[in-house]
């Protein structure tokens, strides 16, 4: 078997489950209290014939890859259904290939079917980047290496193209040689628009009483984390009040601390995002947290973030794009205008992070200071395959901090049988945390995660994922989607 051995996409097995939060999330212009689920299962044929069946996961998310409020929930859900069909047939037109092969061979053609299909680019990114998880999952059951192993030996055949021209003269393989997956990681607590800071802002009647912490007291006082992501909503003063009593928790309870501003596409302009940031400065209560904050993420929306430049705020606090990384080339447009971060998201696809890991070096490198970064992001990411991938992705590319929010708005494994809890209990027993009449739940520890597990063969899975206890995923409309309202609010 050659080092990035050709393999075939054989079939793919869709389903899907639902759960309903324990909390309200809101984030952007959104409020979920019930998620869906997309869980796919690939089966692939290395060249010689052995074939190989690997996992993968992700929420079919509204309102956040396509934000266009004229599209129903139910409709985001259908384009990100529509995405994943359109990367099938892509990949299974292609014949033998490497995994990075089938992936970048693809994308111009993945993109160009997603806009005929009305999908922006972040849509049309969700279907690969779920198929290219369960192929190297595979791809690592069939060759009994680990995630962290196939890329360090870059297995999946990863190399420089024009879709990267950023990237030409840089020794990639070198670069993915030298990744470690770190043992355990620091989780970074996300604080929604509507979660209670104290017991005042809940009504004993709103009480889920499950055991776990509800409001930001109670999650700063069980957690004990060090790293918190906080959401802003677009509306100075408003965000000034909440900031100020967020502050007021963590610089009670928590020594040092860490934290980030999420925009989520908020603001309008630079402008207005660096209106609040000097009133947090001028503000003497939020003293500790301005000195916090690592960066601020997307905080401008995505129709004009990359039109203009940032550098009259990014020259005060590092700015990071998020929603507005669809595609491959988004990232070095976002840092000709001044931006120098940008998230890594496994629903946005492992192979864009590891090319965009790559690029930060690369620059930090050329600049002799780590101005450049990557910084671990979440779209609910459920317990399980799910979370377990983006923790492997984001653990081997550096990253000692990780957003999760999962673990917090969803009650562990509760969606998953009975069977599927106990598999993934066994196969990670310093991850997970099981107790008698409860649903399996992340070990969070000191405010840190546990990774040593995620190290077998595939893609950091491990257990064994109850299939028959999901439904088929429902079929995708073929036709571009028709609004089904009026724009706005």
């Amino acid at each position: 078997m050659s080092a990035a051995p050709r393999l075939k996409l054989v079939s793919v097995e869709r389903f899907e489950r639902d759960v309903k939060l324990r909390l309200p999330f809101r984030f952007g212009v959104i409020t979920v209290t019930e998620a869906t689920q997309a869980v796919i299962r690939a089966t692939i044929e290395v060249e010689g014939g052995k074939t190989a069946t690997g996992v993968a996961a992700e929420t079919l998310a509204a309102k956040w890859f396509d934000k266009n409020l004229a599209l129903s929930d139910d409709q985001n859900l259908d384009q990100l259904r529509q995405a994943l069909d359109v990367a099938i047939a892509v990949y299974q037109g292609q014949g033998a290939q490497t995994a990075f092969g089938l992936f970048a061979d693809s994308y111009i053609e993945q993109m160009s079917r997603g806009m005929a299909l009305g999908l922006n680019p972040l849509v049309a990114s969700y279907g690969p980047a779920l198929l290219d998880r369960a192929i190297i999952d595979a791809l690592g059951r069939a060759t009994g290496r680990s995630f962290a192993q196939m890329i360090q030996a870059n297995l999946p055949g990863m190399a420089v193209t024009t879709l990267t021209p950023d990237l030409q003269g840089f020794d990639l393989s070198a670069f993915l040689a030298g990744l470690k997956p770190g043992a355990s990681i620091d989780v970074r607590h996300t604080v929604g628009l509507v979660d209670p800071i104290v017991a005042a802002d809940q009504p004993a009647d709103h009480r889920v009483n499950d055991g776990l912490p509800e409001t930001l007291e109670e999650v700063a006082r069980f957690y004990r984390g060090r790293f918190y992501k906080l959401k802003v909503g677009g509306d100075v003063k408003a965000d000034l009040d909440r900031l100020g009593r967020i502050a007021a928790v963590i610089d009670r309870d928590i020594g040092e601390y860490r934290a980030t501003l999420d925009g989520n596409e908020q603001y309008d302009s630079v402008e207005g995002i660096a209106e609040l940031w000097r009133r947090m400065i001028e503000t003497p209560a939020l003293k500790k947290l301005v000195s916090s904050i690592l960066f601020i993420e997307q905080p401008i929306k995505r129709a004009v973030a990359l039109s203009r430049p940032v550098e009259s705020l990014a020259t005060q606090k590092a700015l990071e794009i998020d929603e507005s990384d669809g595609e491959l080339g988004s990232f070095p447009a976002a840092l000709a205008l001044g931006y120098s971060g940008v998230s890594s998201k496994n629903c946005k696809g492992f192979y864009k992070s590891l090319l965009n890991a790559a690029r930060v070096a690369k620059l930090n490198a050329a600049a002799g200071t780590p101005r450049y970064f990557m910084s671990a992001e979440d779209l609910t990411t459920w317990a399980g395959v799910s979370v377990q991938q983006d923790l492997a992705l984001v653990s081997l590319i550096g990253l000692t901090h990780v957003e999760r929010n999962g673990h917090h708005f969803i009650d562990g494994m509760g969606f998953a049988s009975a069977a599927e809890q106990q598999s993934f209990a066994r196969a990670h027993p310093e991850l997970y945390r099981a107790e008698q009449g409860k649903p399996l739940r992340l070990k969070i520890e000191g405010g840190r995660l546990a990774l040593g597990s995620l190290a077998g063969p595939g893609f950091a899975v491990g257990g064994e994922t109850d299939f028959a206890a999901m439904r088929p995923m429902k079929q995708a409309p073929k036709g571009a989607i028709q609004p089904e309202r009026k724009a706005g609010p």
